[in-house]
């Protein structure tokens, strides 16, 4: 069987294949790594927001004009809300559960006026049904956070209970008469704290799609190495089925 690969055509065939498998096996390597750097990246935003906290008007500047899915600033604010603006965002499931956010405007000491998603309640009656918010603390309060971009709606609803929205798009629900920033505060935690609310978790970053493709290339490879055997056997056992037989 072996000897075949001293020929001209199985030799090519062979660096063929070999060259495939280290592609393969490069293009696998690439993908873990790709999944591993999601993960620090993950790991480093949990520790910036314990290390790097920026007030708003700084971090306002940091954003400019380009304010997409991907903006993300962590944030120390005081301010004193005003409950009586307050809305519920419907349709956020968390853990397996429906509910709302709590989304409240927030009268900043030192910047502009700007809308806190305070965090998470569950839903626990019919979908029609008005739902009271917890109130949130009064006086002076001190925001952790983060300074995420506004949302955009993408329907107009108009049947909603009252006190209720589908998105958290700060152009509709600013009312301090001034031009509506397009990021909103997302509280981590806050002085005085709000213990009928659960502060949201950062968003989860997908790593099974970069680890599903390692795991593809690794496939390819060993299916390229796989073949290259088989059809090997196979010619080397017809050649043997041809020498043995009678002329």
């Amino acid at each position: 069987m072996w000897s075949l690969l001293r020929t001209t055509r199985w030799q090519g065939f062979t660096v063929l294949v070999l060259v495939a498998i280290v592609g393969f096996g490069l293009l696998s390597s690439w993908q873990w790594s790709r999944a591993e750097e999601e993960r620090q990246a993950r790991n480093a935003q949990i520790a910036q927001i314990e290390t790097t906290r920026l007030g708003l008007v700084e971090a306002l500047a940091t954003l400019g004009d380009d304010v997409t899915d991907e903006t993300r600033r962590p944030i120390e604010v005081f301010g004193v809300y005003e409950p009586e603006a307050t809305v519920l965002v419907r349709q956020r499931p968390l853990d397996g559960r429906n509910g709302f956010w709590v989304a409240t405007p927030l009268r900043v000491s030192d910047g502009p006026d700007i809308w806190v998603n305070r965090g998470w309640i569950p839903a626990t009656g019919a979908a029609t049904a008005t739902v009271v918010p917890p109130p949130p603390p009064r006086g002076q309060v001190r925001i952790f956070g983060w300074l995420v971009p506004s949302e955009v709606t993408r329907e107009v609803i108009t049947d909603l209970p009252a006190g209720q929205v589908r998105w958290l798009d700060t152009r509709e629900l600013d009312s301090f008469g001034s031009q509506p920033l397009p990021v909103y505060v997302e509280r981590v935690a806050s002085d005085p704290a709000e213990p009928d609310l659960l502060a949201l978790p950062l968003p989860e970053i997908d790593e099974t799609q970069n680890i599903s493709y390692a795991v593809q290339w690794l496939i390819f490879a060993a299916i390229a190495l796989s073949g290259w055997f088989f059809f090997l056997r196979r010619e080397a056992r017809e050649d043997a089925e041809r020498t043995a037989s009678p002329a």
